[in-house]
């Protein structure tokens, strides 16, 4: 039997994995969640951040009524002090893509740390890359109206409580360098919350500086948020360089132009973002496995044994892991 994706043809037995790709706010999570529900599969989160649990405001979680109903691993499960290092990720990503693939069901990686995806599909001397057939589809948009966007959901954050959220998570003495509290939007939050904390919260000048550095708090998260997306962008085009990576870019400028117009844009994301992918997956997906079984059975090989299967331990859920997270 035969697949087809863009102009390559050929036989292929192996499972199949589907990438979303994508700078932070280009709508990673709304796709892989959409070829979730249309083919069948479920999300694994390859978001370094959003694998912690707690903050779910800053490290901007899927929502349950987001999620509608598709099943999602790797989200909101590490302890907030822990780290996951991308040879971790490997480890729980291949585990997961497994049970995935034992189920019959369709593994949807998605989420914005590439040095995760890179790690997942090229390490272990690319074994995960010989036992799968993988599609990577990237989210993107142009540069102006990322950075309008960027900073059009941060002040959305702000409307839905990121200010109180961090104020109730906030430790004068935290360190900012591991864990959750790596989110953008607390480390930025700490000067403000701390004078508040100290007493500088009466009125006249006291006031007026407080909310000036609120101000300034925001802006730099902002200007963080946008770096990250630019950062994010240049890891990708890297990536689509790899032999092996047929990185598929589809352009969601026309859906940021209409949001930025305040203008509806569900049927313009329709049009120029689902309808694509959509094809480009069934197309993808045309290649019916030989054997589920050989398939499913590749899968755990490449998880390393049959004990990969099972879900993260206890130790790496549930206890911080004295480990920096490598980049």
């Amino acid at each position: 039997m035969e697949y087809h994706v863009g102009g390559v043809t050929g036989q292929s037995p192996k499972p199949k994995v589907v990438f979303v790709l994508g700078a932070t706010a280009t709508g990673k999570s709304k796709l892989a969640i959409s070829i979730a529900e249309r083919f069948g599969g479920e999300v694994i989160n390859s978001d370094k951040i959003q694998v912690h649990d707690g903050f779910p405001i800053i490290t901007n979680k899927v929502t349950d009524e987001e999620r509608a109903g598709v099943p999602h691993h790797l989200l909101g499960v590490l302890h907030p002090d822990a780290d996951l290092t991308a040879e971790d990720f490997r480890r729980e990503a291949s585990a997961a893509v497994a049970r995935v693939l034992a189920a019959g069901r369709l593994p949807v990686v998605a989420g914005g740390s590439n040095t995760y995806v890179e790690t997942l599909v090229e390490g272990g001397g690319g074994a995960f890359r010989a036992a799968h057939d993988c599609l990577f589809l990237w989210t993107d948009a142009a540069p102006d109206l990322l950075r309008w966007y960027t900073a059009a959901r941060v002040d959305d954050m702000v409307r839905r409580g990121l200010v109180g959220e961090a104020r109730a998570g906030f430790d004068s003495g935290a360190d900012y360098t591991r864990g959750v509290r790596r989110a953008i939007g607390l480390p930025e939050m700490h000067g403000y919350l701390l004078a508040e904390r100290s007493g500088a919260d009466g009125g006249g000048e006291a006031a007026e500086l407080l909310a000036a550095m609120l101000d300034s708090a925001v802006c730099e998260i902002k200007a963080n948020t946008y770096h990250l997306a630019a950062t994010q962008v240049a890891k990708i085009r890297r990536l689509s360089a790899l032999d092996g990576w047929d990185v598929r870019r589809v352009d969601a400028t026309p859906v940021m132009a209409r949001m930025a117009e305040g203008a509806p844009h569900r049927e313009t994301w329709e049009a120029v973002v689902w309808k694509p992918c959509e094809e480009m997956v069934s197309r993808f997906l045309e290649t019916a496995a030989v054997d589920d079984g050989d398939n499913a059975a590749a899968a755990a090989a490449t998880a390393g044994s049959p004990a990969a299967l099972a879900p993260m331990t206890a130790a790496c859920r549930l206890r911080p892991q004295l480990v920096q997270l490598q980049y």
